[in-house]
C-alpha cells in the first residue's frame, strides 16, 4: 500500500473513530431523559475532532437527549480551559454559574471544573483516584450514579 493509499484508507477511522462501537446504556439515557424533564440543560463539552465526536453523539442518540454540545475542534479550545466550559453555556443561553460539570478525567473535568469554581462528579468507572489528583465535588461509579447525584442533590 503507498502512502496515499494508506492515509485514504484510514480517513474513515479518523473521522468516526470508534462510533459504530459506541453505545450508550439505557440507564444513562433515562438519567438524562430525567434530568432534562427536571428542568436541567445538559450540554457535551469534549476534546477531540468534531466529525468524530459528531458520530458518536449522533450514534448513541445522545443528540435528542442533550440541549447542546461543543467539541474542542470546533472551538479552539480543549477541556481543561475553562473557554470550552463558557461556549457549552454560550451554546444553550445559560449562564456557567451553578453548572455541574461529570466527567471521567480528572485532569480534563475536573481541573476544569475547579477552575471555574464549579461543582464537578467524577466518573471513577472502577478507577482509584490518586492522592495528588483534582478534587471533585462528588464521586460516582458511574454516569448514570453521577446524573442522579446532581438530579437529587440540588433538587
Amino acid at each position: 500500500m503507498l502512502p496515499g493509499q494508506f492515509a485514504r484508507a484510514a480517513d474513515p477511522l479518523l473521522e468516526n473513530g470508534a462510533a459504530d462501537r459506541v453505545v450508550l446504556a439505557q440507564s444513562a439515557h433515562e438519567a438524562l431523559s430525567k434530568a432534562r424533564a427536571d428542568g436541567w440543560t445538559c450540554v457535551i463539552v469534549t476534546n477531540g475532532r468534531t466529525a468524530q465526536q459528531e458520530a458518536k453523539i449522533r450514534k448513541t442518540g445522545l443528540d435528542r437527549l442533550v440541549q447542546g454540545w461543543v467539541i474542542s475542534e470546533a472551538v479552539g479550545h480543549k477541556k481543561p480551559e475553562p473557554e470550552i466550559f463558557q461556549a457549552a453555556a454560550d451554546a444553550v443561553n445559560v449562564p456557567l454559574s451553578g453548572a455541574w460539570v461529570i466527567g471521567d478525567s480528572l485532569h480534563a473535568d475536573i481541573a476544569g471544573a475547579n477552575a471555574l469554581d464549579l461543582r464537578s462528579v467524577w466518573v471513577t468507572d472502577g478507577r482509584a483516584r490518586p492522592q495528588d489528583a483534582w478534587q471533585p465535588t462528588h464521586i460516582a461509579e458511574d454516569v448514570t450514579s453521577a446524573i442522579n447525584h446532581v438530579i437529587y442533590a440540588s433538587g
